[in-house]
């Protein structure tokens, strides 16, 4: 089909989709998530396709766990259907009302942003959370997938769409581009005729494309170039077992933990037991002299740090560590380097909590806690479409209000302007 096609069908559909009522929205989200349990021997073995292609590619084991579909992670995605059908549906909220002198009554409230389009990587999970935050709120959606992940979200779009027919809703309201060759992503980009914003979720190298190149309103979503700091006052049991989560729990994501930053005073007594922790899943770290000399007659596999490494998002089994002198050094260090995703202190030290959770520049700040619950499940968001760290419109992961626009409402009794 072509994108002028797909184009036209969502314009066609975004008014039946500004008026859809709640209790309607919810029974497709909860039957969709039925649906797509029912479906999943079909998706996995769509998906299963994309992973042998991946695998010849010599896709990395990084992007191979994002590209992987199992049961398990369609019952999480199902869940995260439920999830959105249970929040509060925050389309028509009257956000204020106020009455002026001469009588009029001006208010604003929420209004869906109309049709929204995704440009994303190898991420499957994608296209259903995509769907159910864009259909809470009323919005048509348009995917643009990666070649990487072409079958498993072809499985399931027409999962999602078979649900909607049966629900006697347009299968329109969701549209997989199919064509997954550059030209047609950057037409994609150029479509302000039928697209009100587009959201990128990937790789740097694709969200730059997307900001640079298109001219359909962008919401920029971050790589993640994550730090967390170790204070001097630190609880190392705490530390470690926080960074061993950060960082290996799940090493492909955005939230992960890449960047290590560390209080000189303990660096000689922290590093040796973090590294023995890394070490149970063979992570490389790459730190400056300090650290290095503290791991000398430890077994980690250490590499001397340049440059380039304090500000690398790895997605990988690598780590660096940046030795400072106190919170104002790490605090400039991570504004310098970070991504304006997540960054984390560890410390007993409050003074130095609330300076860090003041003055780090990102979208999320946590205070002896995990970069990995920067998500919309995590957050109570059911879903996100993805964390955005620029700072108009939404910051952090981007849940259903994220999703929404405002417009004035006026009510009158025959008021003209003198």
């Amino acid at each position: 089909m072509q994108l002028e096609e797909l184009g036209k069908n969502a314009k066609e559909v975004e008014s039946f989709m500004r008026v859809l009522d709640t209790n309607k929205k919810n029974e497709v989200l909860r039957l969709a998530a039925e649906n797509l349990k029912k479906d999943s021997q079909r998706i996995l073995e769509a998906n299963e396709k994309d992973m042998e292609t991946g695998r010849k590619k010599g896709m990395s084991e990084g992007l191979l766990d994002r590209l992987l579909l199992t049961e398990d992670r369609i019952e999480q995605i199902a869940e995260g259907l439920l999830q959105v059908a249970a929040l509060d549906d925050p389309i028509g909220e009257v956000l204020s009302m106020k009455k002026r002198p001469n009588g009029l009554m001006i208010g604003q409230k929420r209004v869906p942003l109309g049709v929204i389009g995704i440009i994303y990587e190898a991420r499957p999970n994608v296209t259903a959370d995509a769907f159910a935050l864009c259909f809470k709120t009323g919005n048509v959606v348009i995917l643009k997938g990666g070649s990487d992940a072409i079958h498993s979200n072809m499985a399931i779009v027409a999962s999602l769409q078979a649900t909607l027919e049966q629900a006697n809703v347009p299968k329109t309201a969701i549209q997989l581009i199919e064509d997954t060759s550059h030209e047609t992503a950057q037409k994609f980009m150029k479509m302000n005729r039928y697209v009100d914003v587009l959201i990128p979720r990937g790789s740097a190298r694709l969200i730059q494309a997307v900001v640079n190149n298109a001219t359909v309103p962008v919401i920029e979503t971050g790589t993640g170039n994550c730090h967390i700091f170790v204070d001097e006052t630190a609880d190392f049991d705490m530390a470690v077992n926080i960074i061993f989560n950060a960082k290996t729990q799940r090493i492909s994501v955005c939230n992960a933990c890449e960047s290590l930053v560390i209080h000189e005073n303990i660096v000689k007594d922290f590093m040796p037991l973090l590294a023995k922790k890394l070490k149970e899943r063979n992570v490389e770290i790459r730190g400056d002299e300090t650290i290095l000399a503290a791991l000398s007659d430890s077994e980690a596999k250490t590499v001397s740090a340049t440059e380039e490494d304090w500000g690398t998002e790895y997605g990988d089994y690598i780590i660096s560590a940046k030795t400072v002198s106190g919170i104002d050094e790490a605090i400039a260090h991570i504004n310098r380097y970070n991504t304006g995703h997540s960054e984390a202190i560890i410390t007993n030290n409050y003074t130095n909590a609330e300076k860090f959770l003041n003055e780090v520049d990102a979208a999320a700040v946590y205070v002896n806690a995990s970069t990995r619950f920067t998500d919309g499940f995590e957050f109570g968001f059911g879903a996100e479409i993805g964390i955005s760290t620029q700072k108009l419109h939404a910051r952090g992961p981007m849940g259903l209000e994220a999703l929404t626009s405002t417009k004035y409402i006026i009510y009158g009794n025959g008021q003209v302007r003198e």
